[in-house]
């Protein structure tokens, strides 16, 4: 699936990447391909990047926006404040503040 990370200011990130989990207002949860079509408002909370699959991810553009970190299993985290995510078609989109 796709993933775009958008703030005020820029695209953050934009990148097929395996899965990804966000903070929503009732709980984390994950969104995997083909998951069905949703809208939710982000909490303060982390979102997760899952790229297992993917050999080279482009994340240096998130480093100066918001504190990142990646580990040894190819997982990209980012502290948010607050956002919106959508789901459709196989492409996300995480509006953050």
């Amino acid at each position: 699936m796709f993933l775009e990370i958008v703030s005020p200011e820029a695209t953050l990130f934009s990148e097929k990447v395996d899965s990804v989990s966000v903070p929503g207002v009732d709980g984390n949860f994950q969104m995997l391909e083909n998951h069905a079509a949703i809208v939710s408002v982000l909490q303060e909370g982390t979102v997760k990047i899952h790229t297992h699959t993917q050999e080279h991810i482009e994340f240096d553009q998130l480093s100066g926006h918001f504190e990142t970190h990646i580990d040894d299993d190819k997982i990209i985290t980012l502290n948010i404040k607050s956002g919106t995510v959508e789901m459709k078609d196989n492409k996300v989109i995480i509006l953050v503040d």
